[in-house]
């Protein structure tokens, strides 16, 4: 992993911490999952990948997340969307390719209609999204809660969940849980007016392979592909998941060159 240290960007009194790389373009953004951060295996991946290639590539760590200052309880969608949509327009120039994994494809698909919003949308030339998990809080979520998890959330404004990837518990907050249903993106048709490549494990715990799909149909205008990995997972960190990652981004940044 790079020990390269970041700089930071001040919003509001929190620093977000960016790593970036310059090169050529159309550059790639990183957006990691949640309670994820900027040095994983997937982003070290393709900041190797863009060194090798003269690529520009930008990452960075959400508020409460990694190298960044502030508490993850304080933590939104929202918020995460503003960050990022701040760090894109101040360290990015050209068309880019958003790649999100997990809850980074939530905020991709986001920042896409805020972008769009502002007259920007041209400067999204492609999404790669891994394991995606778009409008998790609502979808994937909230129909699950127990009465234990309804009633913390009810008096103590959030619920710990045990997590297979840390030590430390998943909390989630009422502030994340009710800002997620202000957020939404798959509630009707997900217009993004660039190529998007899908990858999706068959045997995600996280993320269900159904969502992947109901996501995909929700894009009937976009020129989408979509890889099932038969015994992939919701990290796709393994070697051949990094191999099709790549491959993936290479693919998209062919058809936005072209």
């Amino acid at each position: 992993m790079t020990d390269t240290p970041p700089e930071f960007l001040d919003l509001d009194g929190t620093a977000i911490a960016v790593l970036r790389q310059d090169g050529t373009g159309p550059g790639v953004v990183w957006l990691g999952g949640f309670l994820s951060d900027m040095r994983g295996t997937k982003a070290e991946t393709l900041a190797g990948w863009a060194a090798r290639n003269g690529r520009a590539f930008v990452r960075h760590d959400y508020s409460g997340h990694g190298e960044s200052g502030g508490r993850f309880a304080d933590g939104t969608i929202s918020k995460w969307l503003a960050e990022s949509l701040a760090v894109f327009r101040r360290f990015t120039t050209g068309p880019q390719i958003l790649v999100g994994s997990s809850m980074g494809a939530w905020i991709a698909l986001r920042m896409i209609e805020e972008l769009r919003k502002a007259g920007e949308g041209e400067r999204i030339a492609g999404l790669v999204l891994l394991a995606p998990a778009p409008d998790f809080t609502v979808e994937l979520m909230e129909p699950e809660l127990g009465e234990t998890q309804r009633r913390d959330l009810l008096e103590k404004g959030y619920f710990e969940v045990p997590s297979d990837y840390s030590p430390e518990p998943y909390v989630y907050t009422r502030a994340l849980i009710e800002d997620g249903r202000a957020n939404r993106v798959m509630g009707g048709p997900i217009d993004t007016h660039c190529p998007v490549h899908v990858l999706q494990g068959l045997v995600d715990p996280d993320v269900p392979h159904t969502h992947a799909l109901k996501l995909v149909s929700l894009m009937p205008a976009d020129d989408v592909t979509l890889s099932l990995i038969p015994d992939g997972d919701h990290r796709l960190s393994r070697p051949q998941d990094l191999d099709m990652l790549t491959r993936a981004v290479e693919a998209i940044s062919g058809q936005a060159a072209g």
